[in-house]
């Protein structure tokens, strides 16, 4: 099943980029990151509600509390940059470059949550730079 929900991040992900081109025209960068997001926080909340997960806030942890917070700065500083590339540059030169996080996220998966590290993932990494390389230059 996490495949098939893998594969639909994946679609959402990639027209994400395409509506995300298409509407900004004319827009302010910035503003169109908030619109996007409150768009997201009404479908993230609405689902919290539609699951009765709510209950569940009272035993998040003081360092889960700060994990999640720290992951929201994260969250916005990358959308933040991603629209205004988006709204300045190609998107079919900006999104192979924002996809580097791949890349990033199993280096810092390696290093902060000690996670293995083998020659088919250092294969993989050299290949999936490699092809950000090509496709951009």
């Amino acid at each position: 099943m996490w495949l098939l929900f893998a594969i639909l991040s994946a679609v959402f992900a990639a027209a994400t980029a395409i509506l995300a081109k298409i509407g900004i025209e004319g827009v302010d960068s910035n503003l169109a990151t908030a619109i996007r997001t409150i768009v997201v926080l009404i479908m993230a909340w609405g689902m919290v509600f539609l699951t009765h997960s709510q209950g569940g806030i009272s035993s998040i942890t003081t360092k889960s509390w700060l994990f999640l917070i720290l992951s929201g700065f994260a969250t916005g500083g990358s959308w933040l940059c991603y629209f205004y590339a988006l709204k300045i540059g190609e998107v079919n030169k900006v999104v192979p470059i924002d996809k580097c996080s791949l890349v990033l996220t199993i280096l810092f998966a390696v290093i902060f949550l000690g996670e293995s590290f083998t020659w088919k993932t250092l294969v993989g990494s050299l290949l999936l730079l490699a092809g950000t390389l090509i496709m951009v230059l």
